[in-house]
């Protein structure tokens, strides 16, 4: 009887090569606690090349001809789970505190724009959620300083002279196809209550479709956090269980990329169990409520 040969186990060799290659393409880190995670993925893909070795597989993924090998691992090795309206606590913050902070100085300033972006946006969730609430936001804000004219009959969406960019990436192709079809399931939409889904999202059949005005306030793309080509002039920046990933020193590469990509006075918001403490001077912690954020602060000169 023949036994088709496959490795189970990476060899230390083997895993040291992968590691760094992992790190060098996308700053993602695999200490000991997550090795088998990263074994069991390329195990996956090995199977997947038809390849009998990992040495083998990792002479693919720095060829050429493995660009598009590469892209389909590092999709592989994060994990997509997100939901609309995860850590309300958080969103409360964002939602009543500082889009009101950001809304009253932009009026202030007479600069009419808002840009946010949700980096690591997995399947869109995130994304639609911010857009949401901003919309909420801006209908709250000019029940108290209405507009000097009428608006036009249907209401647009976002009310003249306001301008809103929501940009929304990530580094899997899969979840960002999927972010732009914008059609959710009955357990994806669990945590949208009957109001939400009424003004924002259309029935169709057994799903629901986001709205083609809401749809238009969000524009997906692919970003890589390792590169220094990176969205700019943010009010907001969205980065939720993405820096779990990192290492330290590449957390504080990160979070010194961000502060360099925000306006002044922007906010800055991780994920439930991670932290800036520690990692930078350059924003200051926000709390109200048990949702945490943080305040880009500039530098001193």
């Amino acid at each position: 009887m023949t036994v088709t040969s496959m490795p189970t186990q990476l060899t230390e060799a083997e895993l040291k090569l992968l590691q760094a290659l992992v790190y060098q393409e996308c700053g993602m880190h695999f200490d000991e606690r997550r090795t088998h995670f990263l074994q069991d993925r390329l195990q996956r893909r090995l199977r997947e090349c038809q390849l009998d070795s990992f040495y083998s597989y990792y002479r693919l993924l720095i060829s050429p001809e493995g660009k598009d090998e590469l892209a389909r691992l590092l999709e592989n090795l994060t994990i997509n789970e997100t939901s609309f309206f995860r850590n309300k606590a958080q969103l409360d913050l964002f939602h009543k505190y500082a889009l009101e902070d950001l809304l009253q100085r932009k009026r202030e300033q007479h600069e009419y724009s808002l840009r946010i972006w949700s980096a690591g946006c997995s399947t869109g969730q995130e994304p639609y959620t911010i857009a949401m609430l901003v919309v909420d936001a801006l209908a709250y804000y000019y029940l108290r300083h209405p507009l000097p004219y009428d608006l036009p009959s249907p209401r647009p969406l976002i009310p003249p002279p306001w301008r809103i960019e929501i940009l929304a990436s990530d580094i899997s192709y899969s979840a960002l196809r999927m972010a732009q079809q914008a059609i959710y399931n009955e357990n994806q939409m669990s945590s949208v209550d009957y109001n939400y889904r009424l003004r924002y999202f259309d029935k169709v059949g057994e799903r629901y479709a986001v709205k083609k005005a809401l749809k238009e306030l969000v524009h997906f793309d692919f970003h890589n956090l390792k590169t220094e080509f990176l969205p700019q002039h943010n009010d907001a920046i969205f980065c939720r269980n993405v820096m779990m990933y990192f290492d330290e020193a590449e957390q504080k590469r990160l979070i010194e990329k961000f502060w360099r990509c925000m306006k002044p006075s922007g906010y800055l918001f991780v994920g439930h169990a991670e932290s800036l403490l520690g990692l930078t001077d350059k924003f200051v912690m926000v709390h109200r409520n048990s949702g945490t954020a943080y305040q880009h602060v500039e530098a001193e000169s």
